[in-house]
């Protein structure tokens, strides 16, 4: 064994997608060493009740009590929640559990760290993905790019809902296409034929239960399947969409009841988004049904590294010029560009809600590394000396580095240097629309004020502010009842320029990054 033992390390670092497995690993570690410094943002508490309580619906005891209320099973917040689907929670949550009974960290971190762990698997299928059309430094080089994009990077952690859902919609889209390529040489038998299509299709189910626009992705499959295997490919679509549909009505329980009815339903809930938040775009605060079409594209190109769009316009040219050629594989290339196109054209034609930044469109983003993965794959070839595609990598992820580091713990409010950074969007965009500086400021709080038993009201979301407060600050919700007075302290977001308010009060306490305020704490004025 001991003498194996180099020969099978020699093997492993030999093998053709050891870099992306050292990437990953390497990605880990800072993760590891951060992922309690990220403040609650206000969807995750009621977001991980729902974690907490899905398991009911399951519960054989709970059945049988006599009492079964599946109402229960959606959370402390079950008008927000029933209708998303849990499946990501529901699997996520058992490994947050088991970290649990190991470390004896608090739950609320520990997904952070989960979270994460999910986000890194995405990435591996995003270089998966790419390595249909480029070659394995190519693919590397747009998954480096993909995990140093700060704006990702933040949210992979914070955020339980828009990166798990891309990480499975890619898994969905690499699976299917894969499995496509499996049957067409497959010999033509019942059992071959699930056990080539079951895992592609459980995953496309589980995708479809986190969210309703996951279909999509079996739809870029199957027609792939028929291009590739004409009216033959029904045999297998069949089986495939079935095991999908299954695996979604197990994973929500919300549809149980009532599959096709709910189901519709939500597709109708979501496709319209309804919603009334202030969104500060521009400079000028829209209501979110009221947004001009160049918010989705004028963000797009805002929040991602100033390498992305450049990269990937060149590897559109580059994909052009190879099928005038006929030198690459089409079809899924074709399908993949239908991904973006698609739902981006359904956007600017519909103009739905739309709030948060990207963050519901995230999804739509592995298309575009993917055309950065053949713009970087032009480069590379043509560059001859070995130690140039390792110069290129560190082109990609350095301009983010420093802006990730003073931006933490809050890199999701990454602007690149088009507008002048975080520091130059101040004002003109969102930020920190999720009050993650709840944690910063409240650390300031109990440190210099707390102890002379202040009164905090707390401009939205109060419970958050709370969970962190020294117990001897009072915190208030500035929409309850009860009014602040003179020596009182209000807790404000600059969230659609919330802060503006309270012209009077003095600024006592601010946290922010790049000159930008997330959160500003003031001091009513003793007359």
């Amino acid at each position: 064994m001991i003498h194996a033992l180099p020969a099978t390390l020699v093997r492993l670092v030999r093998h053709r997608h050891f870099p992306i497995l050292l990437l990953l690993l390497l990605a880990l570690i800072p993760g590891i060493l951060t992922f309690r410094d990220y403040g609650l943002t206000w969807d995750e508490p009621l977001f991980y009740g729902y974690a907490d309580a899905i398991g009911y619906a399951y519960s054989i005891p709970a059945r049988l009590s006599g009492d079964f209320q599946l109402e229960r099973a959606f959370g402390p917040s079950p008008g927000d929640h029933a209708n998303r689907g849990p499946a990501y929670i529901l699997l996520a949550r058992f490994g947050v559990y088991a970290l649990e009974a190991v470390t004896g960290l608090p739950r609320f971190d520990l997904w952070r760290l989960v979270n994460y762990i999910t986000f890194l698997i995405g990435a591996y299928f995003l270089y998966r993905l790419s390595l249909r059309w480029v070659s394995p430094s190519a693919a590397l080089a747009a998954t480096l790019l993909w995990i140093t994009q700060p704006m990702l990077w933040g949210h992979a952690f914070i955020n339980p809902k828009d990166p798990p859902f891309t990480t499975f919609f890619l898994a969905a889209v690499y699976l299917g296409f894969r499995m496509v390529d499996t049957l067409e040489t497959a010999p033509r038998r019942l059992r071959t034929t699930l056990r080539t299509v079951f895992l592609p299709a459980v995953v496309l189910g589980l995708a479809t239960a986190i969210r309703i626009v996951a279909p999509l992705a079996g739809l870029l499959v199957a027609v792939y399947a028929l291009i590739k295997l004409r009216w033959r490919a029904l045999r297998y679509l069949v089986p495939y969409a079935l095991i999908a549909m299954l695996t979604t009505y197990a994973a929500w329980p919300y549809l149980w009841d009532d599959p096709v009815g709910k189901f519709l339903g939500v597709l109708q809930f979501m496709a319209a988004n309804p919603t009334r938040l202030p969104v500060l775009f521009l400079g000028h605060i829209y209501r979110a049904y009221e947004l001009p079409r160049r918010y989705l594209p004028l963000l797009m190109v805002l929040t991602l590294t100033e390498p992305v769009w450049p990269l990937a316009a060149l590897g559109v040219l580059h994909a052009a010029w190879r099928l005038w050629k006929r030198r690459i594989e089409w079809p899924t290339l074709l399908l993949v560009a239908a991904w973006f196109l698609i739902p981006v054209g359904y956007i600017l034609v519909k103009r739905p809600p739309m709030y948060d930044g990207i963050r519901h469109s995230f999804y739509l983003l592995p298309p575009l590394f993917v055309a950065v993965a053949l713009g970087a794959h032009a480069i590379l070839s043509w560059l001859r000396p070995r130690w140039l595609p390792l110069l290129l990598l560190l082109a990609l992820a350095l301009p983010a580095l420093p802006a990730m580091t003073e931006l933490h713990p809050y890199e999701y409010t990454y602007y690149n240097s088009f507008i002048g950074g975080t520091g130059g969007a101040f004002r003109h965009f969102e930020t920190d629309y999720w009050l993650t500086c709840y944690k910063e400021t409240m650390q300031l709080v109990n440190t210099r004020l707390a102890a002379t038993g202040p009164t905090l009201f707390v401009q939205r979301e109060a419970y958050i502010a709370a969970y962190y407060a020294d117990p001897r600050v009072r915190v208030v919700d500035l929409q309850s009842e009860e009014k602040p007075g003179p020596g009182d302290y209000l807790l404000l977001s600059t969230r659609a320029n919330g802060d503006r308010g309270y012209r009077d009060a003095p600024i006592v306490l601010r946290v922010g990054r790049q000159s930008a305020d997330f959160c500003i704490v003031k001091r009513i004025p003793r007359k």
